[in-house]
């Protein structure tokens, strides 16, 4: 084999090494981007599930808080106010049960109407 085809062959193979190196690290990007795509999501599905039954029950004024989600420390954040200190122990009752296994953190400020 000449010298230009041994260098071609070595080209080749050091190409062809990079390219499958690379393709390795996207695929395992690509695998941790969907977990932290599918920890995303259920967080969300957290902040829906919890703010939706907040709507939902008629003894809270929902309408200013702000629930936010972080699924990856699986904790459940409630801001903004209510107009009661009643209020506010039944908003993070709720949000105990639609979160399961989150934490809750009550910011809510009581500011009576």
């Amino acid at each position: 084999m000449s010298l230009i085809s041994r260098l071609t062959v070595t080209v080749a193979t050091l190409a062809l090494g990079a390219t499958l190196a690379t393709g390795c690290a996207t695929a395992r990007g690509m695998k941790e981007d969907a977990g932290a795509a599918g920890t995303a999501m259920k967080g969300a599905a957290e902040t829906v599930d919890v703010k939706t039954a907040l709507i939902s029950d008629s003894t809270i004024d929902a309408s200013s808080i702000n629930v936010d989600t972080d699924a990856a420390a699986k904790r459940v954040t409630l801001r903004g106010s209510v107009p009661t200190a009643e209020q506010k122990a039944e908003a993070e009752k709720i949000a105990k049960q639609e979160a399961p296994g989150y934490t809750i953190v009550n910011q809510l400020a009581v500011v009576p109407k």
